[in-house]
């Protein structure tokens, strides 16, 4: 195709050039002429040759060329229509509804590639867990432990036994794994734990701790105690794996050392199967009483035993003594306080040299076991001993705390809570109030103007009390503080103990019920007058820590408990006797009226029964209070009793009438007193409140006149507001209308009076 892209030079077609400016002639040109015919049939046929050579091409890019132009045409009627159908009506409907298809469509396929990947790694944890089973049968239990470690993380289970589940929101194939890792963690947990107990023996008859360094247990031959304890520590079983041996060295090896009953004995020996073996031997010792006041052999028999078990058993593992000593020390340490150091505790300062001596040698102690990493060396609060030994001036508080709270302990446990005879005798007379101090218990308070009997107990306490905050005032404020302290604690030991010890007393009506109330009362009012009788006199730094008048609102509620439970029992017993009455129904009947007349007789008994109790006890305004309480609830039940009778004979409301004037006659001397009280009173209080109390009383009465008045006396009492000032209420009076007198003309005009009145 070169052929046509050269330029022509007509001159180069002439046979015989000339000058390019010298005109042709006519045989030039015709000559010309057929040179360019020739030369344009020569392009031509190569023109042909080519197209011809490349008729596949051209074919297909004409088709390429044709199939675009049929596009652009679709294209171009999809435009107008889409235009068309834009202009015609909205499509933002479609159009949402393709672009959710796309998400939803995207949203399915990720999930399908995320469930592939959750698929691969459940069956990769599970391949691992097969591994772990298999390592620990084969006994590679520092890899089975390093396995379930990485698998822990891997599930993401929490804690060590606690994976039967899956957690909410996580799919059930989790829960099935997690329940197989906790499977073969409980598994290797007690493989490990068999191995532990094979290699760490006791044998408390010969008191002897027997440590083997190569066990054989269920076809594992020849572990090491060594990896034992290394596939413990990797599964965080080592606490647990070693508590055992813990327990059981502080009971059978320090116990004898600290009680200097026996002293430790080491040998290394091989056993019968030739497996090196040592052996911690406690020998007896003839000292037993732990009375030697350095310490020094105590301590350092002490220290063996840890080098031994440093030696031994955690192989100078410092990580791994100091959790054996998590699980020794706390018990360790109270041992050697409350066995030696709070024994050699001096009682006075010429002493206090001696326990210098003492406090040096536990110094020495604990920096011993820090150096052995049994006890953190930085760590001051397991620094318990050096700590007890520097403060010796708290620990004559302590001393004297615990006997003070013996002494109130002694008193709450021992006193009585029954006064003699003539003490009550002596009180109950008219002229109570004229009691001499020679009878000690008989007690006036702080902030009132009323006496009333409390316990020995509580007086003594509160006399062990007032003596302790005494001393306070004198003492330094360290020691101050704390005999601050036990002040409150030995008048919470009352709150702790009598309310225990007094539980069947609590549950009957008895003299103990009262003098519990009484000693609560009493003790409130006393703690209140603490502060101002004592405070002003401690040291400054007491002084600002000393609160007591919280304790006086709980000894307050516990009389308030005490005593309602007491009359709750009163009532709860007066009810019963009442029951027996059955109602008060058909009394016109001999057998009815005997059994009512019982009733009444129990009823009577019973409020005698704790009037005798109550009244020389209590203080005057709670007894008056209380009994009136008592008293009112009996007259409103026998009213509501005869109330509801809906049909009374003539003689059947003569029956009634003479078992309410028999109930007055049992209650005339103690009616009489208090009617007299409470009518005297002329406060605000009592002139704008109803007393109950009265109200039932006068109720009772009226009832019994009525049972014996006629139908027109009874309409007339009730429109002058005679029956309405004794608490009857419009239908009670016309129900005992109707229960008393037949139907009949002069019935129905008193009902339709009694109803239609301005009488409530």
């Amino acid at each position: 195709m070169d052929v046509l892209f050269d330029t022509i030079n007509v001159r180069d077609l002439l046979s015989s050039p000339e000058s390019p400016s010298s005109p042709l002639s006519a045989p030039d040109l015709r000559l010309l002429i057929s040179r360019l015919d020739s030369h344009s049939l020569r392009i031509k046929s190569t023109v042909q040759s080519y197209l011809l050579s490349h008729h596949a091409d051209f074919e297909s890019l004409f088709a390429q060329c044709s199939d675009v132009v049929s596009k652009s045409d679709r294209l171009s009627d999809d435009v107008v229509a889409l235009l068309n159908l834009i202009s015609g009506q909205p499509i933002e409907a479609d159009v949402g509804r393709i672009v959710r298809e796309i998400v939803e469509k995207r949203r399915d396929a990720r999930e399908k590639r995320e469930i592939l990947e959750f698929v691969e790694v459940a069956l990769e944890l599970d391949r691992k867990l097969g591994i772990v089973r298999d390592d620990v049968k084969n006994g590679r239990v520092v890899e089975a432990a390093e396995g379930l470690r990485e698998l822990k993380i891997g599930l993401g289970v929490k804690g060590n036994g606690d994976a039967d589940a899956a957690a909410e929101g996580e799919p059930a194939v989790y829960g099935i794994l997690k329940k197989q890792w906790a499977d073969c963690y409980e598994e290797i947990q007690e493989l490990l734990l068999k191995f532990m107990e094979s290699a760490v023996r006791f044998e408390q008859e010969d008191s002897a701790v027997h440590v083997k360094q190569h066990t054989t247990i269920g076809g594992i031959n020849g572990l090491e105690l060594y990896t034992v304890l290394e596939a413990m520590d990797i599964a965080g079983i080592l606490d647990y794996g070693l508590a055992k041996i813990a327990d059981l060295v502080t009971k059978h090896v320090i116990t004898p050392s600290v009680n200097f009953k026996a002293t430790p004995s080491i040998e290394e020996e091989i056993n019968q199967d030739l497996v090196p073996e040592a052996v911690l031997k406690m020998v007896s010792s003839g000292d037993s009483e732990g009375d030697r006041v350095d310490g020094e052999t105590m301590y350092s028999n002490i220290v063996k035993v840890i080098e031994f078990i440093n030696k031994f058993i955690c192989f100078s593992n410092g990580s791994w003594m100091r959790c054996f000593g998590r699980l020794t020390w706390p018990r360790m340490s109270d041992m050697i306080i409350s066995n030696f150091l709070s024994k050699v505790v001096p009682d006075d300062a010429s002493k206090l040299a001696e326990f210098q001596e003492i406090r040096k040698h536990t110094i020495a102690f604990e920096t011993i076991l820090q150096e052995l990493m049994f006890i953190p060396p930085s760590d001051i609060k397991d620094e318990k001993l050096s700590k007890f030994a520097d403060n010796v001036e708290v620990h004559f508080a302590s001393r004297k705390k615990i006997q003070i709270l013996a002494k109130a302990r002694n008193i709450l446990l021992q006193s009585s809570f029954s006064l003699p005879q003539d003490h009550i005798s002596r009180i109950s007379g008219v002229n109570k109030e004229q009691v001499t101090d020679s009878i000690p218990n008989y007690v006036v308070l702080l902030f009132a103007s009323e006496k009333c009997m409390v316990s020995d107990a509580a007086r003594q306490l509160m006399e062990l009390v007032h003596q302790t905050l005494k001393d306070v005032c004198f003492l330094p404020p360290k020691i101050g503080l704390e005999f601050y302290h036990t002040a409150r604690n030995a008048l919470v030991l009352y709150e702790a103990i009598v309310p225990v010890k007094l539980q069947r007393q609590l549950d009957s009506i008895n003299q103990a019920a009262v003098l519990i109330h009484n000693d609560c009362h009493f003790l409130s009012q006393e703690i209140l007058g603490l502060a101002f009788e004592y405070r002003p006199y401690f040291p400054s730094s007491v002084k600002e820590l000393t609160v007591f008048v919280d304790l006086a609102p709980k000894f307050q509620l516990m009389a308030e408990e005490v005593l309602q439970r007491q009359i709750k029992l009163v009532i709860s017993n007066l009810n019963q006797a009442i029951d027996g009455a059955d109602g008060f129904q058909n009394t016109h009947m001999n057998k009815k009226f005997e059994s009512a007349k019982f009733s009444i007789d129990q009823v009577a008994f019973i409020i005698e029964k704790v009037h005798i109790i109550w009244a020389p006890l209590l203080l005057p305004s709670v007894y008056e209070k209380n009994m009136a309480i008592i008293l009112e609830n009996v007259f409103t039940r026998i009213v509501k009793e005869i109330l509801l009778i809906d049909d009374m004979a003539a003689e059947e409301t003569l029956q009634l009438q003479k078992l309410i004037h028999l109930l007055f006659e049992h209650l005339t001397s103690l009616l009489e007193p208090l009617l007299a009280i409470r009518l005297s009173k002329k406060s605000l209080e009592y002139q704008k409140e109803k007393d109950e109390f009265i109200l039932s009383i006068w109720k009772l009465r009226k009832l019994a006149e009525l049972l014996d008045m006629p139908l027109k006396s009874i309409t007339a009492a009730w429109e002058n507001g005679e029956l309405a000032d004794c608490n009857f209420t419009t239908s009670e009076v016309e129900d005992f209308i109707r229960a008393i007198f037949a139907d009949s003309p002069l019935r129905k005009e008193c009902l339709f009076r009694i109803e239609n009145s301005n009488i409530r």
